[in-house]
């Protein structure tokens, strides 16, 4: 049976070391943990002690720290970024940000100021790190050992794509894709499809739901989300919704940049990435538990945690406190935020001294079920098994 989390008080409760924080949520991988690390200077305003500092590109929230209120603080949400942000001077003025639109039969540069009066929408959506549970292969994928941390559920509010295409006259004829690039600097001497962070999604999926957001949570996207403007694709993972963005453009063919050529491919362990492998797009049917993560008291226990449908809408969570043996039913809380959110869930279990279990299994609105093991990949990304998301709980 692969191994399951164990996570004891003294360590839950200890925050002033990274490894140990990491060690204590991380399972499979978690040897590969650092000491404890500052927040970088454009995220110093984050909650350290909700965060595991990785490097400074990444940051993942502590597995306790998720809540139950449904949205993720700003403050306590993860961060994944490919290159360095760009200077904090690009969102003091943020609707002078300018953005190239191609592939449309009026192509031309708008500001954010002028994309505010082409429409607004406002979407709540499970943010996710392709790497999300990376950690819990056994492999030694490269990059971060994220557990469940690289995950938030967040409020994005700005104009549709489909509204900004429909103002410059329509796609050309021909276009299958729309590919966005973001305005990170690239290095100098270094070769721009070798690192450039540009993406391209499926044209329909985009016409459907994407927009170019330019708040989050009710205030601008920060610097470390990827403000002034991001393009946001709901039920996609996180690579797709290109931070900075600065070109929008509609393609006949997927960029031939690294991040989409071979990059975030989902290939076998020691093959390499190849346009012909499936693309890191569409997310998966997924849950965890978030409490408890330590040891309790016998009796009434509350079992909380957050479940979502990925590309679908959720169903239903059930939760297990025997390792996978039994389900019982856990009920939904919260209000329905929407097919792309998440939704928080709590299952009352009277538990008797002893050693517990404890893990979830979600079903999409498709009939999809929460797989119980995910097949490594090269790069360890897309986990959403349950088995070894479980923590195990000690009850006295």
């Amino acid at each position: 049976m692969p191994e399951i989390i164990k996570v004891h008080r003294r360590t839950f409760l200890a925050s002033s070391a990274g490894a140990l924080a990491a060690a204590s949520f991380g399972g499979a991988g978690s040897s590969r943990a650092q000491e404890a690390q500052p927040l970088p200077d454009y995220a110093n305003w984050k909650n350290q002690d909700a965060l595991i500092v990785h490097s400074g590109n990444t940051m993942e929230t502590k597995r306790g720290y998720i809540g139950t209120s449904g949205i993720t603080a700003t403050d306590e949400l993860y961060i994944r970024n490919n290159l360095t942000p760009p200077s904090e001077e690009i969102v003091a003025d943020p609707d002078a940000w300018e953005v190239s639109f191609e592939g449309v039969a009026d192509p031309r540069t708008m500001t954010v100021g002028e994309l505010k009066t082409l429409g607004i929408e406002t979407v709540a959506m499970v943010l996710q790190c392709s790497g999300n549970g990376r950690g819990l292969f056994d492999h030694e994928a490269s990059g971060s050992p994220w557990v469940t941390g690289a995950a938030g559920n967040v409020i994005w509010s700005g104009v549709p794509v489909r509204a900004v295409v429909e103002a410059l006259g329509g796609a050309n004829e021909g276009m299958k894709f729309v590919t966005s690039t973001g305005g990170e600097t690239i290095p100098e001497g270094i070769d721009p499809k070798s690192v450039i962070v540009e993406r391209s999604i499926p044209l329909e999926a985009a016409m459907e739901n994407a927009i170019l957001a330019w708040e989050m949570n009710g205030q601008p996207v920060p610097l470390a989300h990827g403000g002034p403007l991001r393009l946001i694709i709901p039920g996609y993972y996180g690579v797709n919704h290109i931070k900075y963005v600065k070109t929008v453009a509609l393609t006949e063919a997927e960029t031939d940049a690294n991040i989409q050529a071979s990059g975030y491919r989902v290939r076998p362990v020691g093959v390499d990435g190849a346009p012909d492998q499936p693309s890191m797009w569409e997310m998966k049917v997924k849950s965890w538990v978030t409490n408890p993560l330590t040891d309790v008291a016998s009796g009434k226990v509350q079992i909380h945690g957050v479940a979502f449908g990925g590309i679908n809408a959720l169903e239903s969570v059930e939760v297990s406190t025997d390792g996978g043996e039994t389900w019982e039913a856990a009920e939904l809380i919260g209000p329905d935020l929407g097919r792309y959110a998440w939704r928080p869930f709590v299952l009352a279990a009277e538990l008797q001294p002893g050693t517990y279990s404890i893990t979830s299994r979600a079903t999409d609105a498709e009939g999809n079920v929460q797989e119980e093991v995910t097949e490594p990949n090269h790069r360890g990304y897309d986990y959403s098994g349950w088995r070894r998301l479980a923590v195990e709980v000690t009850v006295t």
